[in-house]
């Protein structure tokens, strides 16, 4: 049985502990709940998107060898840009799939056209801004860049994200999406990439909050009545 001064020192152990993990525990239940309770489809935006939206077809196409790449074309994606067909290819250079031309991004105009086709219609424009970098917080992480940023007047702050390189239609992110974020970014404990599971914080948490348990129990363990009595302890 645990004598009476480790007990009282396991139990003053297990009230910092609490007391240090107890804010982390709330968030790890809170954001666990909100999880449980959210539809992830909607927080990825597909209640916005055009589900319906299908690539055009394309007849008469410029000839894929011959489009200036003296490196050769390891990969090539076939790409709708305002109705006109392009070509992605080596994930580098872009080319008008009519004209074998190479061109060096796309136009504002072109990049409201992706976004208009690829969300619902009904949303409205706000507005269109270039972004060229990005912070480890920021919710258009990780991908290409520079992008454009088309904001949609929409109670959610909706807004698409069009690369300006290639003219793919990255993402949309609204509300719910930026509360999961945050809220994933606080289960996770990584506040960066948000998805590294095995960051130094959430080990040591982790291991300090299986401490805490196990104090715990050590106390009931030494404090039970019915436990003292059964091995004649006395504190």
């Amino acid at each position: 049985m645990i004598k009476g001064k480790n007990a009282k020192r396991i139990r003053k152990w297990h009230r910092y502990l609490g007391l240090i993990l107890g804010i982390q525990f709330i968030m790890w239940t809170v954001s666990g709940i909100y999880f449980s309770w959210t539809n992830i489809d909607e927080i990825h935006g597909d209640h916005l998107k055009n589900l319906e939206y299908e690539p055009g077809h394309f007849n008469n196409l410029f000839p894929i060898n011959q489009l200036d790449i003296p490196a050769g074309i390891q990969e090539i994606e076939l790409r709708e840009i305002g109705e006109t067909p392009h070509y992605w290819v080596n994930d580098e250079a872009l080319f008008n799939a009519f004209t074998g031309e190479k061109r060096n991004g796309i136009s504002q105009e072109e990049a409201l056209l992706v976004a208009k086709a690829r969300v619902l219609p009904h949303l409205k424009i706000q507005d269109i801004t270039l972004i060229t970098e990005t912070d480890a917080y920021h919710e258009y992480r990780e991908k290409l860049l520079p992008a454009y940023v088309i904001a949609f007047e929409h109670p959610d702050k909706v807004k698409a994200y069009v690369s300006f390189a290639d003219g793919k239609f990255q993402t949309v992110r609204h509300e719910d999406w930026r509360w999961f974020d945050f809220l994933w970014m606080t289960h996770t404990m990584d506040y960066e990439s948000r998805d590294d599971i095995n960051n130094i914080y959430l080990r040591a948490f982790s291991l300090f909050g299986l401490i805490t348990v196990l104090s715990g129990f050590l106390l009931w363990f030494s404090s039970s009545a019915t436990i003292r009595k059964l091995f004649k302890f006395k504190s």
